[in-house]
């Protein structure tokens, strides 16, 4: 048997329908009725469905809700109107109860706590059937992220001809996966700028009720079996400065809540940190959400802050085109990672770079040439006469003693 200090009604809110479904077997205006029954107080007055008088005070419907709101669920007016008088009077409050749970072999330490819903229903009258509280699964999604370019990338590499450039790639993932990808090296650049055309895939489950996505992973290592986390849809993106020698040099990061992304810009010269949610001078920006949007193209700004206290900087900007699609769309719209086959929707072209883009270390012939040549021609070439002037001396004054030892011999 259950103890309760809770009335055997509850109520939330009167709804017909969805998960919030009234389940008492009496309706409000039933209870209500009941109630002024037992208090010695006069039946309820009502003027239309909007308006009734309980012991002296009169309710009005729209003291109580936002006017032209309205819910596909919601029952009758006059029925919503007699819960929200029954709630004010702490009548049907919802009926949750909370046991402590000990163990016998230490009953006086609590081993914490169990919350449970509870229906109580009289015998004399109609009991529903049971709520369904399979917990919900998740859906199968698909987080497809062309990074098409980069653009006024910060370049923190100095060359061997004292230009500034960087070696661009990008990295990106789902904030709780473990699984990272990465773009291929946009090397030597000289002015920010990043050509990519590479696709990012990362498949994920997601509950659109409680916009989370659902992570199975091992607590750790040595784990068994694997438990379930649930983590906000948030993709990462990070420019990185690709290094042989020493660790790679971190650029700048956005991160996009897929729910609640800021709208990007259409053009790179117009992306400023002020496009971010929480930008720094308070600025309403337009957000959307990638689950109702499905597909979108644009230019955000990548930031960097190592230092909270310090304002952000911004440190390049990215085009991408961000496309979520379900299990079955997938398999019907076919792509691969990066550009590999299939090589479709849409079908990715090597980027357009320009010839100074490669690495000197797997290139040697390309560094003279672009490198070396490029920014030393001149003195190359004068060096190469100044040494066969020079040759041409030192075989002069080789052959210069026997030139004059022939040319007395013959005198003589």
């Amino acid at each position: 048997a259950v103890v309760s200090t809770q009335s055997g009604h509850y109520g939330r809110g009167y709804y017909t329908a969805g998960p919030f479904k009234w389940r008492d077997c009496q309706t409000p205006k039933e209870i209500l009725e009941e109630w002024c029954s037992t208090q010695v107080l006069s039946p309820p007055m009502w003027s239309g469905n909007c308006r009734v008088k309980v012991a002296g005070v009169l309710y009005l419907l729209s003291d109580y809700e936002v006017k032209g709101k309205v819910h596909k669920d919601w029952g009758p007016a006059d029925e919503r109107l007699a819960l929200y008088v029954l709630l004010d009077n702490k009548l049907v409050p919802e009926h949750i109860e909370q046991r402590t749970l000990y163990n016998p072999l230490r009953p006086e330490i609590a081993q914490g706590v169990i919350e449970l819903f509870v229906d109580i229903f009289p015998k004399s009258r109609e009991i529903p059937g049971p709520i369904n509280i399979t917990p919900r699964a998740p859906q199968d999604l698909e987080l497809r992220v062309i990074i098409w370019n980069c653009s006024d990338v910060v370049l923190s590499d100095i060359s061997m001809t004292g230009e500034l450039m960087s070696d661009i790639y990008v990295k990106g993932w789902l904030k709780g996966q473990d699984k990272k990808q990465r773009t291929d090296v946009h090397y030597r650049s000289l002015n920010g700028e990043g050509n990519f055309n590479w696709r990012l895939i990362f498949p994920f489950k997601y509950l659109p009720a409680e916009e989370v996505m659902v992570i199975k992973k091992k607590e750790h290592f040595y784990s068994i079996d694997k438990h379930e986390e649930k983590h906000p849809a948030i993709f990462c993106v990070q420019i990185w400065d690709n290094d042989i020698f020493h660790a790679d040099d971190f650029l700048g990061v956005l991160e996009l809540n897929l729910n609640k992304m800021p709208k990007p810009a259409k053009f790179a010269k117009t992306v400023s940190l002020d496009d971010l949610i929480d930008n720094d001078k308070g600025k309403e920006v337009q957000v959307i959400s990638l689950f109702d949007q499905k597909n979108i193209k644009g230019w955000w700004p990548c930031y960097c802050d190592y230092d909270p206290s310090i304002p952000r900087e911004l440190t390049g900007k990215i085009e991408m085109e961000v496309e979520i699609l379900t299990k079955e769309d997938a398999e019907t719209k076919p792509a691969g990672k990066a550009r590999d086959e299939p090589n479709e929707n849409p079908k990715l072209k090597p980027p357009d770079r320009p010839a100074t883009s490669f690495s000197w270390f797997s290139s040697p012939w390309k560094s003279m040439r672009y490198i070396l040549w490029a920014n030393y021609k001149w003195y190359i070439i004068g060096g190469l006469l100044i040494l066969l002037v020079i040759a041409f001396v030192l075989i002069f004054l080789y052959s210069l003693p026997g030139g004059v030892a022939d040319m007395l011999m013959a005198k003589f």
